[in-house]
């Protein structure tokens, strides 16, 4: 894999027109909407596209009708939230082969406003053995992970707490965050209680969002519009679909082994990152996944949040668009953390920008650490 690091960029990438709540916007059109910013934003032509990648409800196949386009490679891999950032390498292996000369890895979902949404009977292993007994529900999967965590390291509430006052910084200075006033420690501690550990100020936003990322061959892409963002390093894992099958509870095995792939194909270690990108679902999430990517020993992750290290001016910026606790969080949110590590990296982040940002780290989760996606990004080849 050594020899894709820096063959492919991200040439362009955006959101849909809107954020938040959209219960007139459907799925569809927060998908078109994305593709068509990002394609502006590489300076390309919707013609140009010949691959197309996508997860959830809406096939590549329907997106390329829509678009009015016959993709030459499709890929519709769906293993939760991080799916986007799975199919960055995905994409990167296309282009190299040839398969496609310009692809797009396109989200849009209503995550609030539920328009267009389908819904059936889940027949999986968890719809079958775990929800009928009361046991499901992301909140509940992650607060059983997150109490396990509290009781083999002895993390606090006010631990957790950390990374929704240091994430809400960055928000405030994101203009398409969705909550943007600061918030201290206190405040998350007594904000309405949901499901233990997790008051409100620990989980999600819930918002309807669509993202979009364009990508092609390094050597194309020096003719684009914008600063190319090289792949230098890409990873993925998977390890279990029930939570209570987790072999090293409360670390995620997935995360380890899309972490290592990404790190040795980039040829990169953990001090060489300047900026990094965490899936935010809940307040625990970014601190178990530096645990299991390495950056420290299990349990001390949240010595990361502590005393505005990881906020603005800090020593390692995390979460810098505000994240899905404060920016959007539509349900599948990995496509977000991937378009705010391009924008670190061409220097287009106005007053949150990261002064000489020159390696960014995209992770992301899917389901309760089931599946992990792991990125490494630069403007530098």
């Amino acid at each position: 894999m050594k020899e894709l690091s820096n063959r492919v960029a991200i040439v362009g990438v955006d959101e849909s027109d809107e954020i938040g709540s959209l219960p007139n916007v459907s799925q569809l059109s927060l998908h078109l909407q994305s593709i068509h910013n990002a394609i502006v934003d590489a300076g390309l032509k919707i013609s140009d596209i010949d691959g197309i990648f996508t997860a959830g409800q809406h096939s590549p196949v329907l997106l390329g009708e829509s678009l009015g386009i016959t993709p030459r490679y499709v890929d519709s891999t769906t293993v939760g939230g991080c799916s986007f950032i799975i199919m960055v390498g995905h994409a990167l292996v296309a282009l190299h082969h040839g398969l496609c000369d310009v692809a797009v890895v396109s989200h849009g979902e209503s995550g609030r406003s539920g328009t267009g949404v389908t819904r059936s009977r889940d027949t999986s292993l968890v719809g079958q053995f775990e929800m009928p007994y009361g046991f499901g529900g992301a909140p509940t999967y992650f607060g059983m992970i997150t109490t396990r965590h509290m009781h083999e390291y002895g993390t606090s509430l006010e631990n957790w707490a950390d990374v929704a006052v240091s994430t809400r910084a960055w928000a405030g200075l994101n203009p398409k965050a969705k909550f943007q006033d600061p918030i201290t420690v206190q405040d998350v501690l007594d904000s309405r209680p949901m499901f233990y550990p997790f008051n409100l100020l620990n989980i999600c936003l819930v918002t309807d969002a669509g993202g979009a990322v364009v990508l092609t061959r390094a050597d194309r892409a020096k003719d684009c519009a914008k600063k190319p963002v090289y792949v230098r390093g890409a990873g993925e894992g998977a390890e279990h679909t029930l939570v209570t099958n987790m072999q090293d509870l409360p670390m995620s095995r997935a995360t380890t082994i899309s972490g290592n792939k990404a790190f040795e194909m980039a040829g990169v270690s953990h001090s060489d990152f300047d900026h990094i990108m965490l899936y935010d679902a809940f307040t625990s999430g970014p601190p178990i996944m530096l645990e299991s990517l390495g950056f420290c020993k299990p349990g001390e992750g949240v010595s990361f949040f502590e005393d505005g290290k990881s906020t603005p001016g800090g020593s390692l910026p995390i979460n810098t668009n505000g994240g899905g606790l404060s920016y959007t969080h539509s349900g599948m949110y990995g496509i977000f953390p991937i378009i705010e590590a391009v924008r670190q990296q061409r220097g287009e982040c106005g007053n949150r920008q990261v002064p000489g940002a020159s390696m960014s780290l995209v992770n992301g989760m899917g389901g309760m650490l089931s599946t992990a996606g792991t990125i490494v990004l630069s403007h530098e080849q």
